[in-house]
């Protein structure tokens, strides 16, 4: 019996300093805050729950390039959040240089209503342009469809209207990805040729998840993002 014990307490051991010698990999920043922010090199994340009837929502980060989110909201109308990571640009679009934003995400694809987009703002906040990348579930643009065209390197249906703050310009791809780049400049550019805005100045550039509803808890994961310009 003694021997038996000894070996018993030696295995415990053992498995006590494996499981020791190999601790879980903790994120570098985490919230649960609904309003919770983390800066580093020029970006700014945002937890950003801001709708009415959402449920518990953590975020967490590596990097400002590499975060994600784990959301348990429920399943109803009515967008509940969206976390984002923020680059401020500052250059009207007659100034803009190069300015791209490359993305890789992993999105769930079922039991879910939300689109992984940017947002893209004007300084003032009074014109907001969108670039739903994918979607899934009950989710649609604000607005009326204008038309379907190729630019910034995508092929979209293109949405305007307004929410009563400010307007919106909404670009829909096509069909879904997880991944590419987009041309900032151009988009911006082509709407400031249709006659929608004038020379404004490019603020806040924003990638992350609108989310409707991820009952039972998902997971939004942004291998990476940059912004160049």
């Amino acid at each position: 019996m003694k021997t038996v014990l000894r070996a018993l307490t030696a295995l415990a051991a053992t498995v006590a300093l494996v499981l020791t010698a190999a601790p879980a990999q903790a994120a570098v920043w985490s919230s649960t805050d609904r309003w919770g922010t983390w800066s580093s090199n020029g970006y700014t994340l945002y937890n950003n729950v801001w709708g009415s009837g959402y449920g518990p929502q953590t975020i967490w980060a590596n990097s400002a390039s590499n975060w994600g989110v784990w959301a348990n909201h429920p399943n109803t109308g009515g967008i509940k959040s969206y976390p984002n990571a923020t680059k401020y640009i500052g250059k009207k679009v007659s100034a803009l240089g190069t300015t791209t934003s490359s993305f890789n995400v992993t999105v769930p694809t079922s039991g879910v209503a939300f689109t992984t987009a940017y947002d893209i703002w004007s300084s003032d906040n009074a014109h907001e342009i969108m670039l739903w990348m994918n979607k899934y579930g009950a989710v649609g643009p604000l607005g009326t469809l204008q038309t379907t065209a190729s630019v910034g390197g995508h092929t979209w249906q293109i949405y305007r209207g307004s929410n009563g703050a400010n307007q919106v310009y909404s670009f829909v791809r096509t069909s879904n990805t997880s991944s590419g780049t987009v041309d900032i400049r151009a988009i911006a550019q082509w709407i400031r040729t249709q006659g929608w805005f004038g020379d404004v100045t490019i603020g806040n550039v924003q990638l992350g998840y609108e989310i409707t509803s991820a009952s039972g808890g998902k997971d939004f994961v942004t291998n990476s993002f940059s912004v160049t310009g």
